[in-house]
């Protein structure tokens, strides 16, 4: 193998980076990994407190990162976003399709409105901040697009039906968005964690579990664990990782679900 042309560090150096949900999380954990090989990072999220806070830390060492809050489920305001990210930082190289919202409930209980909220969050945001990501990648005909599905979206979750159809609609979403900008150089990929650890999700599904299913929080744990043949549940910098690779080495890659979910998606 040829390995001369093949640029083993810092390959995101000053390209831009944009992260939803990146207050918290998944989604901070990216926007520091990011931040680490030298990209400039926007940092879009809904929870301005907790945005500016991290934003302020992460460009303490004169890193390019600026913070923008966003409610994705506004298409206009998605694209005045995107518009200022391009004038203050350039065209967009990466986005990483984070932000997005679970529910545990028994499906004969979701309501319209639930329902409607579950898929504006997680299937119309990810539809719009792709669109406009897309424009900058269209013209530099590169670009990279993460998605963020879920272990639900592919086989369903117990009490979280209306959670696992949304996380279904981002994986088919994903495969239609990688035929489409296939020829603009641009891939489309999402990742389907199971469940993560120090994370918001896993904080409201256990305290749901322990709730509806009359289970002390540490059952909880063993019980999803003892499901998982790595026998643990997986890890914020598990799943930053994976994103890294995409982001960084996955040239050949586009339309893949890929599972992090330590073999309890196989498929």
């Amino acid at each position: 193998m040829n390995t001369s042309s093949v640029q083993f560090t810092h390959p995101l150096k000053d390209k831009v980076c944009v992260v939803t949900g990146s207050a918290a999380g998944i989604g901070l954990g990216i926007a520091e990994a990011l931040v680490a090989q030298g990209a400039k990072v926007a940092m879009i999220d809904i929870q301005t407190e907790a945005l500016n806070k991290e934003s302020s830390r992460l460009a303490d060492g004169a890193h390019d990162v600026k913070a923008y809050r966003l409610d994705i489920t506004d298409r206009e305001a998605v694209f005045e976003i995107f518009t200022k990210i391009r004038s203050d930082l350039g065209p967009v190289h990466v986005l990483v399709n984070n932000a997005g919202v679970v529910d545990q409930r028994p499906f004969e209980e979701i309501t319209a409105e639930q329902i409607d909220r579950m898929m504006r969050v997680n299937v119309n945001g990810t539809l719009f901040c792709s669109q406009a990501a897309a424009i900058d990648m269209k013209v530099t005909m590169s670009g990279r697009i993460i998605n963020f599905s879920s272990k639900s979206g592919k086989t369903g979750s117990a009490l979280m039906a209306h959670y696992s159809a949304a996380k279904g609609a981002v994986i088919a979403l994903t495969h239609s968005l990688a035929f489409e900008l296939a020829p603009h150089g641009i891939t489309v990929n999402c990742v389907c964690p199971g469940i993560t650890e120090a994370t918001g999700v896993w904080s409201h599904v256990s305290e749901a579990y322990t709730r509806n299913m009359d289970m002390e929080l540490d059952k909880v744990k063993d019980t999803f664990a003892s499901k998982i043949p790595l026998r643990r549940l997986a890890r914020v910098e598990d799943i930053v990782n994976f994103v890294l690779f995409i982001a960084t080495r996955a040239d050949y890659c586009t339309g893949q679900a890929f599972n992090i979910t330590g073999g309890r998606e196989m498929h």
